[in-house]
């Protein structure tokens, strides 16, 4: 938010209110009793001081607010009950200018309304006591005017503080959504890398024998196509030495499945090497039919699950074999690892 800066507003404040008590102190002798006067220049010092104090919030207490205004309605009916308004009362007017001040604290620090209420009250007593000529006689327009220009500084001050926090908050989200397209990007190369790296040599071969294959190499073909298919679902769950045991166990068999789901992608990078290393063990040698890898939502305490499935009819290897009657081989919960910041 953007503000008036803290100490110049105090020390303006501060400086009008001191002379404005001056010139009720060096007035003294025009009232016909100095008691209310008095009375006056000590409600007002203690509003005044307390308005603004240095602790205080930037926005005016709502009984601040009211005490304030309190004082302005009482200042100036302590004051013109010992003037007479048919004379020159010279500086013995001090207390218009001091309700101007006064409520344009007020109007600075957010409490526009009683700011109003204040000038407006001083305009309504003045016209009682002395008279429409005194409203520019005695400055009270003055007054009013302070505290309109009060209420459109702050006003404007607000309104360009709310738009720094809209556009910062844009371009903070503008930044964010740069990093999250470079990260789909980088993602994005990282696999393409990695499966020409995994897919070329077979390629290469398939072009070289214009697709005249043995069995063997169709199996291998159709290994690598898994293995693919894992860089594109299996995501965080790979790593070499998981590459390497996925690939082994498919040799011997067994259907591969990875399923990353973004259970584990707030794992740093040693916590990660735990769990794919564990991983990497509970592949390697297995024998089922059909081995399932999925990931785990972040709020368990679990981040990866094994589950090896036994197949009871003849057609355990195919993929898209009836499911209902396969046994559970292999049940592995891979604990989410607590890594010290």
């Amino acid at each position: 938010m953007i503000t008036l800066p803290r100490a110049l507003f105090l020390g303006l404040g501060a400086l009008f209110s001191a002379y404005h008590l001056f010139l009720a102190l060096s007035s003294l002798s025009i009232p016909q009793n100095s008691g209310p006067t008095i009375a006056a220049m000590i409600l007002y010092a203690v509003a005044t001081v307390i308005s603004l104090w240095p602790t205080s919030p930037t926005r005016m207490p709502v009984w601040l607010a009211a005490f304030d205004l309190a004082v302005c309605v009482a200042v100036p009916i302590l004051v013109t009950s010992q003037l007479d308004p048919a004379k020159d009362n010279g500086y013995a007017t001090w207390y218009v200018a001091a309700v101007g001040t006064l409520m344009t604290i007020a109007a600075v620090r957010r409490q526009q309304l009683a700011a109003w209420i204040g000038v407006g009250f001083l305009a309504v007593q003045t016209i009682v006591w002395a008279g429409f000529p005194a409203l520019a006689g005695l400055g009270v327009i003055g007054s009013v005017v302070w505290v309109g220009i009060a209420v459109v500084i702050s006003g404007s001050l607000a309104k360009a503080g709310r738009d720094a926090l809209q556009f910062a908050r844009a371009e903070r989200e503008a930044t964010e959504w740069q990093a999250a397209q470079e990260a789909h990007v980088m993602e994005r190369q990282l696999r393409l890398r990695q499966t020409y790296r995994v897919a070329a040599p077979m390629l290469a071969e398939i072009v070289r024998r214009n697709g005249d294959l043995t069995e063997a190499e169709r199996r291998e073909c159709r290994y690598l196509e898994g293995a693919i298919r894992d860089e594109i679902r299996g995501r965080k769950l790979l790593n070499d030495d998981v590459r390497r045991q996925v690939m082994d166990a498919r040799r011997r068999g067994v259907v591969v499945s990875l399923l990353d789901e973004g259970g584990i992608d707030d794992l740093d990078e040693p916590a990660l090497g735990v769990v794919l290393g564990r991983l990497a063990e509970a592949i390697r040698g297995t024998t089922t039919d059909k081995l399932i890898v999925r990931t785990v939502p972040r709020s368990s305490k679990t981040a990866v699950t094994v589950v090896g499935l036994r197949m009871s009819d003849d057609d355990a290897n195919a993929l898209g074999s009836d499911a209902t009657d396969d046994e559970v081989d292999l049940w592995l919960e891979i604990p989410r690892p607590f890594v010290d910041a």
